[in-house]
């Protein structure tokens, strides 16, 4: 992939997301599809919204987590990152004595090392591709399933259902996010997957 192919993809992804979602006929139709797949899945698991959006939020996790360990050099990532961190204390030392003469090379260094730093950024949206091109798949499954869903119990918020807002966020949204956020931890911790 080309210098900043990545980020390009991620960003046509992105748009394409957001024309699936918004175009009903599209979002209904790929909904419709993905229901071929996910519905006999939700009918194994006993027609039950709350276990469903837990498995998919924990699958979710599982090929994120694979994809980001497989296409993000995170050892690179951090090494760039204290080397970033390191030359920030030296050009912060150098502005407080007054020294032009090691600022001037210092800023011809600055240069290198944020291009450096950029190519590390882009290095993250490789993986949200292909995450992406997975997940929005189920996300327009389950608003194309939304009538359907029943309720789930909250802490502090007690039984909402799916459908309706909890925290400013519908209810099935608010519970994939508590189980993808969850899941993730644990299953980037058994993956010994790094992080920033």
């Amino acid at each position: 992939m080309s210098k900043g192919g990545g980020t390009f993809s991620f960003f046509l992804v992105m748009i394409l997301a957001m024309v699936a979602y918004s175009v009903p006929f599209i979002r209904d139709g790929i909904g419709s599809a993905t229901a071929t797949i996910l519905d006999p899945l939700f009918s194994a698991l006993g027609f039950s919204w709350v276990i469903i959006i837990l498995v998919l939020s924990a699958i979710t996790g599982c090929y994120s987590s694979l994809l980001q360990k497989y296409t993000i050099d995170y050892d690179k990532m951090q090494a760039v990152q204290e080397k970033m961190k390191e030359f920030q204390k030296i050009y912060r030392e150098a502005q407080l004595a007054g020294d032009e003469k090691k600022l001037k090379k210092l800023n011809d260094k600055r240069d290198k090392m944020m291009q450096d730093q950029l190519a590390m950024s882009q290095e993250q949206f490789k993986p949200m591709v292909w995450i992406m091109i997975i997940t929005v798949p189920i996300f327009l499954w389950l608003l194309y399933k939304k009538a359907e869903m029943g309720v789930v119990t909250f802490p502090y918020l007690g039984t909402v259902n799916l459908i309706d807002p909890a925290f400013f966020l519908p209810g099935w949204i608010l519970w994939y996010m508590i189980c993808s956020l969850t899941l993730s931890q644990v299953i980037r911790k058994t993956l010994n997957i790094g992080g920033l």
